[in-house]
């Protein structure tokens, strides 16, 4: 704003200093024009400079990326750990004999030997079944997925 203010109190300054030195040399009104016309292209000159400069300052601050050092390019970052834990081991699939031997169950042995939150899985998931001997419990994957467990690859 003061930037604005002072170049108008010199552009006014120096436009009163062009008119009364031309009325006092009776020039007529083309040299009062052409004054005029110098001043505001200096102004506007100087006006786009100042965007200029403003705008590569806005720039250079909102496109700034920090880069840690010692970080491969090719280095993945882990999850988020809120996002990990719906992360279910692979190793846990099995197919059991009393189930189905196209469809493998999650064991819930494994799950809680290789997975922190395996007390927090959806009961509703977990489905009984017969083997022989007696009721086997397991987690049925489709039904976590749609629950929004995924089985990873590790």
């Amino acid at each position: 704003m003061h930037r604005k203010f002072i170049a108008l109190v010199v552009a006014t300054a120096v436009a009163i200093t062009g008119v009364s030195a031309s009325q006092a040399k009776a020039a007529d009104a083309h040299d009062i024009l052409g004054g005029l016309a110098a001043i505001a292209i200096i102004g506007a000159a100087v006006n786009h400079y100042n965007k200029e400069k403003r705008k590569e300052r806005v720039t250079r601050q909102n496109n700034y990326v920090h880069q840690p050092q010692n970080v491969r390019p090719d280095h993945i970052r882990p999850l988020p750990r809120r996002v990990a834990r719906y992360d279910l081991p692979q190793r846990c699939l099995k197919t059991y004999n009393g189930y189905s031997k196209k469809r493998p169950l999650l064991g819930p042995n494994c799950l809680e030997k290789h997975y922190k939150h395996a007390n927090s899985l959806p009961q509703q998931c977990k489905v009984g079944f017969w083997d022989g001997k007696k009721v086997k419990r397991a987690y049925e994957p489709a039904c976590l997925r749609q629950k929004g467990y995924r089985v990873v690859y590790q």
